[in-house]
């Protein structure tokens, strides 16, 4: 007999909640539970449309599949199970939430995780049952994706599983809202993309130029489908059912654009610098072809713990081990204290010839332009949603919980003020911040405020860390060369925010 998910609705449902930018709690969010009336069945289910073979097998209707809003984009989710801790799904590259319930092993793996959590599951913007949005999602656009999942499904604090090139959204995610996270599970994860003389396990951009020409020419055609198969699982690569599962997968999934824009993203990823700021529990598991990857982010990931399994160089729902370690390191870890600590892309600014300026002005005339500045800039923060941390004189210190955000902001600003008559100078720097009260502290705040010491009058600088974790977005740099900063050691990268 097939097992049954039963839908509750919420007084607003929750393409509302989501829209409305509210919290929905856990209790009043819209659910997808499994009853009592036994497992998932492996029956036959040729002929079926994927709406219908779902609704034949495990009784679910198009209700099933809430929608979140984030921004103008509406993304799929669904949840399943009604375990005591909740558990967000990311699954790499591409999916679709109804087809992936075509399989008996994704089946039976979905009702594992589900017997001890409560599992939500969502397909990123672009593919599946999301909308499609033009451009390339960023890390820090994926990681609001997540974010108004969670709040669309109650979800206040959650493991978080992700795999393939899902992970480096993830580390962010945790390492910026740790107080939302309470474990981190990845699988085959890597922190760089591309091949370099310091992280060579990545692919050499050759490869993925080869990768991407071949997606555009082949996406669509079995051929090119069982091509990725044999060189990516190639265990499966014989199993006929799961073959045809794939191809289908991959179709319902994603269109040609959307593939190449996932691929592309996938390939420009690099958070290496983000790896010590991650402060919440992490467990990596990886098969034998991964163990560099692995090894090198578990070694800079402060609470990590590594598991390599023998099986797990192919799909993540072929691998019985995933659920298995997952829920054992779910309930040890679910007790700990929250970090003290978070990622935080920090923001200064100060007025250019601020001393000139007042003595030509007077102190009265001054006073009005400065107020009018601080109005300016407080309006970008709010549109922003940057934090002001603290105001002295001429300059402001905010802090963001995205880098792409802060480098539109100080872009904003910097348009914004010279229509005063007024020319700022910003420095950007992306770091692990110390949480004290109600600001934030520590060694990545003195970065920035020396990388904004060395900006000229109009610029935007920025470290090596920002320019690397907006990759995608569209924002053109400037190479400024290094600087040595005082009390810091080494020579520190800078660019110049050229174009947004």
């Amino acid at each position: 007999m097939s097992a049954k998910l039963r839908v509750e609705k919420p007084a607003l449902g929750c393409l509302q909640v989501a829209a409305l930018g509210a919290f929905t709690p856990r209790e009043d969010s819209q659910r997808c539970r499994q009853t009592s009336d036994g497992p998932l069945t492996d029956g036959p289910r040729s002929g079926l449309s994927p709406g219908e073979a779902v609704s034949k097998l495990i009784d679910v209707d198009c209700s099933d599949v809430c929608y979140a809003r984030s921004g103008e984009v509406a993304i799929a989710y669904q949840i399943v199970g009604d375990g005591p801790h909740d558990l967000v799904f990311v699954t790499g590259f591409v999916s679709n939430l109804a087809y992936a319930w075509e399989h008996p092993i994704v089946r039976r793996f979905y009702e594992r995780i589900s017997s001890f959590a409560r599992m939500v599951r969502f397909d990123r913007r672009g593919t599946g049952l999301s909308d499609r949005p033009r451009g390339v999602p960023t890390l820090e656009t994926r990681m609001d994706d997540v974010r108004a999942v969670m709040n669309a499904a109650g979800i206040e604090r959650a493991g978080l599983l992700a795999t393939f090139e899902a992970a480096p959204m993830a580390l962010l995610y945790a390492a910026t809202y740790p107080e939302r996270i309470a474990a981190l599970v990845l699988f085959n994860p890597y922190a760089k993309a591309v091949w370099s003389e310091d992280y060579p396990w990545g692919r050499t951009e050759q490869e993925w130029r080869r990768d991407l020409a071949e997606l555009e020419a082949g996406w669509g055609n079995r051929e090119y489908f069982d091509k990725v198969l044999s060189r990516s699982y190639p265990s499966a690569a014989d199993d006929e059912s799961f073959r045809n599962w794939f191809v289908n997968m991959m179709r319902y999934g994603a269109s040609p654009g959307a593939a190449l824009t996932v691929h592309r993203m996938a390939m420009d990823v690099d958070v290496r610098d983000v790896l010590p700021a991650v402060r919440v529990p992490t467990l990596i598991l990886h098969g034998p072809n991964n163990r560099g990857h692995a090894q090198y982010m578990s070694e800079r990931i402060p609470q990590a713990k590594r598991v390599e399994i023998a099986e797990g160089d192919q799909s993540v729902w072929l691998v019985e081990a995933v659920p298995t370690e997952t829920e054992r390191f779910l309930s040890g870890a679910w007790g700990e204290a929250e970090p003290e600590t978070m990622l935080s892309t920090v923001l200064f600014t100060d007025i250019v010839g601020s001393t000139a300026k007042a003595t030509d002005l007077g102190d009265h005339r001054w006073a009005e332009l400065l107020s009018s500045h601080h109005v300016v800039i407080r309006r970008q923060l709010d549109r922003f949603r940057g934090r002001e941390l603290d105001t002295a004189g001429d300059g402001f210190f905010a802090s963001f919980d995205g880098p792409a955000r802060a480098i539109r902001c100080a872009c904003a600003i910097s348009d914004s003020v010279r229509e005063l008559g007024l020319e700022v100078r910003a420095g950007l720097h992306t770091g692990e911040c110390e949480i004290v009260g109600e600001k934030i502290g520590g060694v990545a705040v003195h970065i920035g405020a020396r990388v904004a010491a060395q900006a000229g009058p109009g610029e935007i600088l920025v470290s090596s860390t920002v320019k690397d974790l907006v990759a995608g977005s569209g924002i053109a740099f400037a190479d400024r060369g290094t600087a040595e900063f005082k009390g810091l050691p080494g020579a520190w990268q800078l660019y110049a925010v050229e174009r947004v």
